[in-house]
């Protein structure tokens, strides 16, 4: 295994996200401290009492709590044709984690593997660091970020062993619909090849109705074994301080290789990250926390909307419709601006953090910025006010892309 290069989203995140004054680079909605997510919940319940504090500081379950795993059992079931049982989930120290393993466990030398693209590079950088031949499915802005299933079919080879999406998508927001997932498992079916369906913006679907024939199901609802759905705490759930993620499959025997080869990892999540998961995911609290994150997520969307519509002479989109992401470029004179230098300056001038697309995602994403619009209301209020005296005053100097 070859080190992976530079993870470039997390080393831009890393660098200047603890100086933004105005964090709208931020992929997690609103965090919530521990007393916060109490009082969302029904129950009458303290902060303190969350965490046992007489519990004994073991490993615990290695493979995950049984009450954290129940309450994910019970959410994929939901909508399902038939219950998951909590044994066929893997908690995990994150979905980053959850996807590692499963690269680690599941790929060799010499396979395959087809990733959705644009999305988080580890998603393909991983792989390709263990010796698999990766492809990326290219998702393109003049079809509103829609992947075209027949290039897809193009791209399979007999050596294919994982199509890789990730659902909702980051950093587009938006959603493969479910028509379109239902080609993908006929597909996939097919040929025996597994799909690992990076979920961690699930179910944060704030511009498509749970009624519209193309919500998307979890990949796990929609009838093929071998599918993995990789989730955690950090997204939609405004958890990202506690580490907890997870697997889930319902083949088993997937399960069971991800779990040996955790054991050469993290072994256990933390008892106390655990308890607070299981809390959030509770019935309890999981319906306050959703509706809290989804109407934050349509609030702030309505914002910079309102930004992008009063500056479309400059920024162009896909709106979002799900997740905390969109994905906007910005041009002059027909031109992509230099992202990066767009980036640093705005922040120098105003504290307003952006993450430059093509530096992120790609060198084709020219003039493409990611913004993470589920901060508190008044964080992005303030930074799309900051944003909008920098177009006004600044925005003639920023150079444009080469």
């Amino acid at each position: 295994m070859a080190p992976p290069p530079p993870f470039n989203v997390e080393q831009w995140m890393d660098k200047y996200e603890t100086t933004a004054k105005y964090n709208i680079a931020e992929t997690c909605c609103a965090s919530v401290s521990i007393e916060e997510l109490a009082s969302l919940s029904e129950t009458q319940t303290n902060a303190s009492s969350i965490i046992d504090l007489k519990a004994v500081q073991t490993y615990g379950e290695i493979r995950g709590s049984s009450a954290l795993r129940g309450h994910l059992a019970r959410l994929y079931s939901s909508k399902a044709s038939s219950p998951l049982s909590p044994e066929n989930i893997l908690i995990t120290p994150g979905a980053i984690a959850a996807n590692f393993l499963a690269f680690y466990a599941l790929l060799e030398p010499g396979d395959h593997v087809i990733c959705q693209h644009p999305t988080y590079q580890q998603l393909y950088d991983v792989p390709a660091s263990l010796g698999v031949e990766t492809d990326l499915w290219r998702c393109r802005p003049e079809n509103d970020w829609k992947p075209d299933l027949e290039e897809l079919k193009g791209l399979v080879r007999d050596n294919t062993r994982m199509i890789i999406l990730n659902n909702p998508q980051n950093p587009t927001g938006q959603i493969l619909p479910k028509p379109l997932l239902e080609q993908i498992i006929d597909l996939a079916s097919s040929k025996n090849i597994t799909i690992l369906s990076d979920e961690v913006y699930r179910p944060l679907f704030h511009g498509i109705s749970p009624l519209d024939p193309a919500f998307p199901p979890s990949i796990l609802s929609l009838g093929y074994k071998n599918t993995i759905a990789t989730g955690s705490l950090s997204k939609a759930y405004s958890l990202a301080g506690i580490r907890v993620g997870w697997a889930a499959s319902r083949n088993p025997d997937l399960v069971e290789r991800m779990a040996s080869a955790r054991d050469y990892t993290t072994i256990a999540v933390s008892q106390l990250d655990q308890q607070v998961a299981s809390f959030a995911l509770s019935p309890e609290t999981i319906h306050s926390l959703l509706g809290r994150n989804i109407q934050l997520a349509k609030t702030n969307l309505e914002l910079l909307e309102r930004f992008i519509l009063k500056h479309d002479d400059y920024c162009s989109w896909t709106k979002p419709v799900a997740g905390t992401t969109a994905f906007v470029k910005f041009e002059r004179d027909g031109k992509a601006v230099d992202a990066e230098a767009f980036c640093r300056t705005l922040q120098e001038k105003t504290g307003v953090m952006f993450l430059p697309g093509d530096y992120g995602f790609g060198g084709e994403f020219k003039g493409y910025v990611r913004i993470g619009y589920v901060n508190r209301t008044e964080v992005v209020k303030d930074g799309l006010e900051e944003l909008r005296k920098f177009m006004r005053r600044e925005f003639d100097e920023v150079p444009l892309a080469e």
